[in-house]
């Protein structure tokens, strides 16, 4: 059986020889990553049906987070025994499932059972989905191969918005999920069959690997770091709609279009990101990102009126940047048997305080009367993740 280092050094020079199969996991991707952020722009409407508050509409995020923290941290257990072709097809179907259990719930209660699943379902595919990507490319495409698989979130943050108002205008909230579910389970029966990459098993997160990640600070560092990032584009995303709709008065329909609009352009930066980690060094990319990343986030909740809508635009197109040299720093920690392991550890804690903890805590203020300050507050944690990068050391490939 192939080994994921054997694997590597056969893999062609040509970087669009293997754009197919590349491509094929950005789909995976995209559905799984829509799968999760769908709810935010149905949360207006999901809150006035369910008749709960913001905070409990943010604690939504939490629970599918939750969900995804168990998954992440098991996932080495299924793509070892499944291998990670296999792993990823079971995410895929599912999350489908996921999706129907939470369209079809009628309590509260289901629901949150059902969203729990989701994050389970959708907690598998990453660590496999990234090892498998990272033998179908030689090490110096890395980069631009990273570029194209983040164009999944960032092509989900467009299409959230923009979908959920189409459907809206037609159908229910539930149903949907049920659109997306039924994607889900189409994408997992077309792996099975054409996918290509995955044709070996995981690493087991054993004892010996945990003290082998656990010694590095790089690892650590990593873990807040990705936590900030997923803090200013998921965490941000999902209660940008409530923010605008409660604090500034906007209608639903005039805020899912801006902020689907708003996304656009971020497709675009994930390759400009790619190519500066390329070019100057994942280090000082992200330390720049973040830089920025904070002071449009900051704004975001200072500014109103025309500033306001400038910045639902630029805060978008810097935060979507981070995620390539993210990766690529994690790509270059520890021995390359455990770039699925490194994940699977690094992201568990970093999803639930940046895509569950964070989004709540913006709920939670607010109920308390100030969105804006929730906003700002995270926007001074993202700040603080410059610096932290800064002492960063890593060994980049070359």
């Amino acid at each position: 059986m192939p080994t994921a280092e054997s694997a590597a050094d056969q893999t062609p020079e040509r970087f669009s020889a293997l754009l197919g199969p590349i491509l094929f996991l950005t789909s995976l991707f995209f559905i799984n990553f829509l799968s999760r952020i769908i709810l935010a722009p149905l949360l207006p409407t999901i809150e006035q049906d369910l008749g709960i508050s913001h905070g409990e509409a943010g604690s939504l995020f939490l629970l599918i987070s939750v969900g995804y923290f168990v998954t992440l941290i098991l996932s080495g257990y299924f793509s070892a025994r499944l291998l990670h072709r296999r792993t990823i097809v079971l995410s895929a179907a599912a999350l489908g499932l996921a999706l129907y259990c939470v369209a079809l719930s009628q309590g509260l209660w289901g629901i949150r059972v059902g969203l729990i699943l989701l994050g389970m379902a959708a907690g598998l595919y990453l660590p496999s989905g990234i090892a498998s990507l990272t033998t179908l490319v030689n090490p110096r495409h890395w980069g631009k191969a990273m570029a194209i698989h983040e164009l999944a979130p960032n092509l989900s943050f467009v299409a959230a918005p923009l979908l959920a108002e189409a459907i809206l205008g037609w159908f229910s909230w539930r149903q949907a999920l049920a659109l997306l579910g039924s994607l889900s389970l189409i994408e997992a029966l077309a792996f099975a069959r054409f996918g290509k990459g995955g044709d070996f098993p995981g690493n087991v997160p054993s004892f010996g690997a945990l003290r082998t990640l656990l010694r590095l600070p790089a690892f650590w560092i990593m873990m807040i770091l990705i936590m900030l990032g997923i803090s200013a584009t998921m965490g941000i995303f999902t209660m940008l709609p409530l923010y605008l709709v409660t604090e500034h008065s906007m209608e639903r329909s005039l805020a899912n279009e801006l902020i689907g609009f708003s996304r656009v352009l971020g497709v675009g930066m994930s390759f400009l990101s790619g190519w500066a980690n390329d070019r100057l060094g994942p280090k000082r990319t992200l330390i720049s990102i973040l830089l920025l990343s904070g002071t449009a986030t900051i704004l975001l909740g200072i500014l109103s009126g025309p500033g306001l809508i400038v910045l639902v635009f630029v805060q978008p197109l810097v935060a979507v940047c981070f995620f390539p040299p993210a990766f690529a720093v994690l790509l270059a920690i520890g021995p390359a048997n455990m770039r699925n392991v490194s994940i699977s550890l690094t992201g568990p804690v970093a999803f639930v305080m940046g895509g569950g903890v964070i989004p709540m805590l913006i709920g939670v203020m607010g109920d308390r009367g100030s969105f804006a300050a929730g906003i700002i507050t995270v926007g001074g944690m993202i700040l603080a993740g410059a610096l932290l990068a800064a002492f960063l050391r890593i060994q980049e490939k070359k």
